[in-house]
């Protein structure tokens, strides 16, 4: 097996375990069990369990980002473009697999002091932020960037909650009532 392919491997393993059973109790030798790799193999690609962590976090991200996108483009433009985010996490919260945000999964586990994928966690929720951002720009007439920036934020935050709450209740409706006070804030 090539080495891209056995780095996807073990980044996929390690992330499928991360999201369902949390970063703690997850150990390196239940990745290495569950890729069915030998130890040595795990660390000629990564250096730390945190190495491991942060490739999960960007691959976690990175599908996200692409789904989403794709997903809310694919929506009349306007107002419902926007509002697409909510019916994504709909979706996303449907999934038999679906255990809340991974970002505030790890980040709740790691010490303060962490930088590294605090930093990352930071980065990728700053990049959910302008994309709400970049679809406020296309599809709302908003003047000021200001008004775009803290809207954009106000949006990021009912999201958030949307999905801290569906996990918590194990129900659609914190979605639901989210998009709908998001609805009154855009108009």
């Amino acid at each position: 097996m090539r080495h891209s392919e056995v780095k996807e491997r073990i980044i996929a393993t390690a992330s499928s375990l991360f999201y369902k059973n949390g970063y703690n109790s997850t150990g390196i030798n239940e990745i290495i069990a569950e890729t069915g790799i030998a130890k040595a193999t795990l660390y000629n690609h990564f250096k730390s369990k945190e190495d491991v962590c942060l490739a999960y976090l960007q691959f976690k991200n990175s599908v996200f980002i692409k789904d989403i996108k794709a997903f809310c483009k694919s929506k009349p433009k306007g107002e419902l473009q926007l509002l697409a985010i909510f019916d994504f996490l709909n979706l996303f919260f449907l999934d038999k697999d679906f255990n809340g945000c991974w970002c505030i999964r790890t980040v709740s586990e790691i010490p303060k002091d962490n930088k590294r994928i605090r930093g990352e966690i930071q980065e990728q929720k700053n990049s959910l932020i302008q994309f709400i951002q970049e679809l406020i720009e296309h599809n709302l007439h908003i003047k000021s960037i200001e008004q775009t920036t803290s809207l954009a934020r106000q949006i990021y935050l009912l999201y958030e909650s949307a999905v801290a709450e569906s996990h918590l209740h194990q129900s659609d409706w914190p979605i639901k009532e989210m998009k709908s006070l998001c609805s009154k804030i855009i108009k």
